[in-house]
């Protein structure tokens, strides 16, 4: 996930942050280390620890000077700020994107989703007002499908939330057509983000 919020256009002046799935497991070489961030069981329980563990990582990201990238050393020039908070999630992570920034602390600017759609609990309402968000779909994606979508759109418009869906010729990735748009979606933000002063 880290690599490709690195291709996005622009990507170099945010602090990137890639939160790690809380349940891991082996893949079928039993080697690899994959992650969920839940399956269908406790699923109430599973969504508390996973907004709840978010949160701790902003937490201590927002508390945490700004690093010093050794390969974009841009970073230590753009101080974190924390009404620019986006988050960003591909397929199951965007779940819980769509959770950390509608039911954690810290409040987002943004949610960009691709390839996963709005969840169950946010079809009616948002117990918050809606950031601005970025929907990614791939016309090939046979999981994040175009009914999904549409009704995506539906739940999204009848609560005037502000959002943008972007389609692209793809299946179930990170298209260059959606990595553009995501850098417009940011340097969007930014214009419309107050500066904070990095002395306090």
């Amino acid at each position: 996930m880290l690599e490709d919020l690195e291709q996005v256009p622009g990507a170099a002046r945010w602090r990137l942050v890639s939160v790690q799935a809380l349940h891991r497991f082996y893949g079928r070489d039993n080697q690899t280390v994959i992650a969920s961030w839940m399956t269908r069981q406790d699923r109430e329980l599973a969504i508390s620890d996973n907004v709840e563990y978010v949160n701790r990582v902003m937490d201590h990201v927002l508390s945490s000077p700004n690093p010093v990238n050794p390969v974009n050393p841009l970073n230590q020039l753009n101080p974190l700020n924390p009404l620019s908070l986006v988050f960003a999630g591909f397929s199951q992570g965007v779940a819980t994107a769509y959770r950390a920034a509608l039911l954690g602390r810290h409040h987002a600017a943004g949610i960009i989703a691709l390839g996963g759609d709005l969840p169950p609990e946010f079809k009616a309402s948002a117990p918050r007002e809606w950031p601005r968000v970025l929907i990614g779909a791939g016309s090939r994606d046979i999981w994040y499908t175009d009914t999904k979508v549409r009704s995506d759109e539906a739940a999204l418009a009848a609560q005037r939330a502000p959002y943008e869906v972007v389609r692209f010729d793809g299946g179930h990735e990170w298209s260059p057509v959606f990595l553009a748009a995501a850098g417009y979606f940011l340097a969007a933000l930014s214009r419309s983000t107050p500066e904070v002063d990095p002395g306090g």
